[in-house]
């Protein structure tokens, strides 16, 4: 072998594992991670009633709503952290049930969280307990409903939170979304109730 083939071989090596590692690094590099998404209502009740089942073999649903997370934006139809509870007929039971996007301890948990049992015999409130089936309208078509019967006090009243109730009302044949404009119901002098079975509009509150 001649001299000068002898130093084009090392020198052919050395890119090769130069453009080997060049490679492997670009293949490695991991995108940065993405902030996590608020989750509409439908999504966070089938993703509680999939633990729920695991405390009780049918449970009805007594109510839902939604959650106000600090750093959290606001996000049309869909929240941050959702509350609910759940009623079993055979145990005589009810329990609360947490879904959240993020951990924020010790009060948040982040994904679905159980929490205490009660006694339940059948309800003593305005909320009833209901078959998740009859659940078929999501809060971002509840809420654009909504909005069309309260465009005026949106306009006047502009970053207000949105907060959203589900339940089963004697008032009302089918299970409802509660649209509300506030923090919760006991802040809020405007919500309006949507079926959450058909989608129709049924109820302005003020």
């Amino acid at each position: 072998m001649t001299t000068r083939h002898a130093s084009f071989l090392p020198v052919c090596a050395l890119l090769w594992i130069l453009s080997g590692c060049s490679d492997q690094s670009t293949a490695t590099k991991k995108e940065p991670e993405k902030p996590p998404e608020p989750v509409s209502g439908l999504s966070a009740v089938y993703k509680m009633y999939q633990v729920a089942r695991t405390w009780a073999p049918a449970p009805d649903v007594l109510n839902m709503v939604s959650q106000h997370l600090g750093g959290i934006p606001e996000a049309t139809g869909k929240a941050g952290a959702w509350e609910g509870t759940f009623t079993s007929t055979s145990l005589g039971r009810s329990r609360t049930f947490t879904f959240s996007i993020v951990e924020m301890l010790p009060d948040v948990h982040k994904g679905v969280f159980a929490g205490p049992e009660s006694a339940f015999s059948g309800s003593k409130g305005e909320s009833k307990p209901f078959n998740i089936a009859a659940v078929k309208v999501d809060t971002d078509a509840a809420y654009q409903t909504a909005l069309a019967k309260a465009a005026d006090y949106d306009k006047k009243n502009p970053g207000k939170p949105i907060t959203y109730m589900l339940e089963k009302i004697d008032r009302f044949p089918d299970v409802v979304w509660r649209v509300i404009w506030g923090e919760s119901v006991g802040k809020s002098n405007f919500s309006v109730f949507v079926d959450a079975s058909t989608g129709s509009y049924l109820e302005t509150m003020h």
